[in-house]
């Protein structure tokens, strides 16, 4: 089956349209909360609890905003991706005199930091729904294409040329967003989540939109 086949299976609904229905309004949120319950992704805790826990209080607040993905067939919840835009420092180290063009286009460099200083769209979250129930899957890569199609729009109305997401320090995570997607690694951050004994290694990658 080629991508644009794939593409067809699926349909993308911004959670937003939900949370304003008059459904919502009524009362519908429950109903929502149970639909969302349905995810499960025990690859990744972090994305199941988020989608379960986070999503709606995030979307409310315009802090991410998060779209899940269905089978048209039987409109099963395959997957989500929740996306925001924040600043990132990307160093300069490595990087190309071609990259550093585009950077100069619509960032800041910033020699304390020894990096350019930019908003960019970052794709928070991005997971499948692993449910033993699913009869009906998505690839991860439909998944991405799909957040990246939505960043696309935007791009269309608003500009921006980069977006970036942090993945944990694993090797297929790794494999799957540089070698068969095109990100590029670009720094690296620390983070201490409640529970964990020890700190909490991301890696950043980057890709032109």
């Amino acid at each position: 089956m080629d991508k644009a086949d794939e593409r067809e299976q699926f349909d993308c609904v911004n959670l937003k349209n939900y949370l304003v229905s008059e459904t919502a309004v009524s009362g519908g949120e429950n109903d929502i909360e149970k639909l969302l319950s349905t995810f499960s992704c025990p690859k990744n805790p972090d994305v199941e609890t988020f989608l379960r826990k986070n999503a709606i209080s995030f979307t409310k607040k315009n802090q991410s905003i998060t779209y899940l993905v269905f089978s048209k067939e039987d409109t099963e919840l395959v997957g989500y991706f929740s996306l925001t835009v924040k600043p990132v420092t990307i160093q300069t180290e490595g990087m190309s005199n071609t990259v550093r063009r585009k950077m100069d286009r619509l960032s800041h460099f910033d020699k304390e930091v020894g990096g350019y200083i930019i908003a960019a769209y970052l794709i928070a979250q991005l997971g499948k729904n692993y449910d033993a129930a699913l009869r009906h899957s998505i690839s991860g890569n439909m998944l991405l294409d799909m957040a990246i199609e939505v960043l696309q729009e935007i791009q269309y109305d608003l500009g921006g040329l980069i977006v970036y997401l942090e993945c944990e320090d694993r090797e297929a995570l790794l494999q799957f967003y540089q070698e068969q997607n095109g990100f590029r690694r670009f720094g690296e951050r620390i983070t201490e989540n409640p529970g964990e004994t020890e700190p909490h290694r991301l890696i950043q990658l980057m890709n032109f939109l």
